[in-house]
């Protein structure tokens, strides 16, 4: 009884400390970034302030024309905005302006990530675009990968873009942490939900999903799954065989962002 009881403490323990620190399990941010002039020059770099008082830190790239279509990228839950310049770079040459943002704790950004402060550095990007001349609100675009497709989802619930574009989306995150952790109790364990099945059904926004087949993170099959649920008219998905989530050709390659163009030529018109 005693080993026994011994056995039941450390467990509870151990439960308790995942309690305690499991946003360090779930957020991996990179807090150095290079200055923008070395990595994305025809970029600027931009600041705008959220709700509860923080002032984060982004990238707008601009590209020719009078108010052409704008990408707000939402970020997975490691690195920050250096790391999606590939993605800008594709997505620019593809005539889309993009913001690359970073959440609060990310990319020098002050604060601790969390799932409603995510949500609150959504709506501040989404803010500072809204005061930009040169912004056609109109024709915004979510692009989330990942944990940011979760985000994604949160601010189209509230401010529909034109099109939403999700790459390696979950259905949510208990369920993406329990096939990971099948023996832990991860539904108890969780305050961050990210409950993107429920938020997809009420969206009709036009949608992209977009999943790599060998994908280690995020089962492809939760993806697929919320491509099944989506209510959204004219959905559509797309599939790159054998890519894992970190690949290029996941992240920015060729094939993905040939889709992606495609789809947001016809969704905006």
């Amino acid at each position: 009884m005693k080993a026994l009881a011994v056995v039941v403490g450390l467990a509870v323990l151990g439960l308790g400390a995942i309690w305690l620190f499991q946003r360090s399990l779930i957020y991996f941010p990179i807090d150095s970034v290079p200055r923008i002039d070395t990595v994305l020059p025809e970029g600027e770099e931009v600041t705008f302030p959220t709700e509860d008082g923080l002032i984060l830190t982004a990238w707008y790239l601009p590209v020719p024309g009078d108010k052409e279509p704008t990408v707000i990228v939402f970020n997975g839950n490691a690195g920050n905005r250096s790391h999606r310049a590939p993605l800008a770079r594709a997505l620019t040459d593809q005539g889309f302006a993009v913001l690359l943002t970073d959440y609060r704790g990310y990319g020098g950004n002050a604060g601790s990530p969390s799932e409603e402060g995510l949500v609150l550095d959504a709506a501040a990007a989404l803010s500072y675009l809204e005061t930009r001349p040169d912004v056609d609100t109109a024709r915004l675009v979510y692009f989330g990968e990942s944990l940011g497709a979760a985000v994604a989802l949160r601010l189209a619930s509230d401010h529909p873009p034109a099109a939403l574009v999700l790459r390696s989306p979950f259905t949510s995150l208990a369920e993406v942490g329990a096939a990971h952790y099948p023996l832990l109790p991860v539904s108890w364990l969780l305050r961050d939900r990210f409950e993107n099945k429920d938020l997809i059904t009420q969206s009709e926004t036009a949608l992209l999903i977009i999943l790599g087949t060998g994908d280690a993170i995020v089962p492809p099959e939760q993806s697929r799954q919320l491509f099944e649920v989506a209510t959204a008219e004219g959905k559509r998905i797309h599939v790159i065989e054998g890519a894992d989530h970190n690949d290029s050709s996941l992240s920015h390659g060729r094939e993905m962002i040939s889709e992606v163009a495609g789809f947001l030529d016809e969704a905006l018109g």
